[in-house]
């Protein structure tokens, strides 16, 4: 095969194996998505050719001596800087986005990888992080527990109260909250945040079990 046919090829399998793991968390909805994990595997895996092959001519001299893992060592400290941008924290008790930053920082070692011309290795990589993420999650979801952060406006104390307490009953965990007393349309109101820990947990659940439940509280925000 062609050298460079066999680059092409190099690059082409990175970003397909990059774009299968972008699609997972694509699907779920994440930060990063499929466009994203196709350029970290495909920038790479290019970052690992150009280290390995594209000095040839210098190393023809003479008592010239090059480190051809030299460019490909950046690359995975490199990628802590997008990682870092898919982490958000929302409170000391909520960060969200590390899988996906995980996610990203496996990308790139497949994309070294298969840059380097270790198919296998990459393609297995690729296959072990989609179980990773897809199949344990379904198998350990109730092993674990997600926090949120639930913002809402009652109209009195009372409210509150009766909220918290049924949330206990539900087997939701709360784990911190703020109250302050507020002034909307010339009425006191009390503006509540609680972060509350719980599994199999989603968004649309918890707005319907507030507004079903107590309709006299708004809900601001569920994150």
């Amino acid at each position: 095969m062609n050298v460079y046919a066999d680059f092409i090829l190099r690059l082409f399998v990175a970003g397909v194996m990059g774009v299968l793991i972008g699609l997972e968390r694509e699907y779920r909805a994440k930060e990063a998505g499929y466009r994203t994990h196709f350029l970290v595997a495909l920038g790479s895996a290019l970052m690992m050719i150009v280290s390995q092959y594209g000095f040839a001519d210098v190393l023809e001299k003479d008592l010239v001596r090059l480190d051809p893992s030299r460019i490909a060592a950046q690359v995975v400290s490199g990628i802590g800087f997008i990682g870092a941008g898919t982490i958000i924290l929302l409170q000391k008790q909520i960060v969200r986005g590390l899988t996906t930053a995980a996610g990203i920082w496996a990308t790139a070692g497949i994309g070294l990888a298969i840059g380097a011309g270790m198919y296998g290795i990459g393609v297995a990589a690729t296959v072990l992080a989609l179980i990773g993420l897809e199949v344990l999650s379904r198998c350990f979801k109730s092993l674990g527990m997600r926090n949120m952060i639930v913002e809402f406006i009652a109209d009195n104390e009372d409210v509150v109260k009766q909220v918290s307490s049924d949330f206990s009953r539900k087997n939701f965990r709360i784990s911190s909250y703020e109250m302050e007393k507020v002034v909307e349309n010339g009425k006191m109101k009390y503006s509540v945040t609680l972060v509350i820990k719980a599994k199999q947990l989603d968004e649309e659940g918890l707005l319907l079990l507030l507004l079903h439940d107590f309709p006299g509280v708004t809900v601001k925000k569920i994150i």
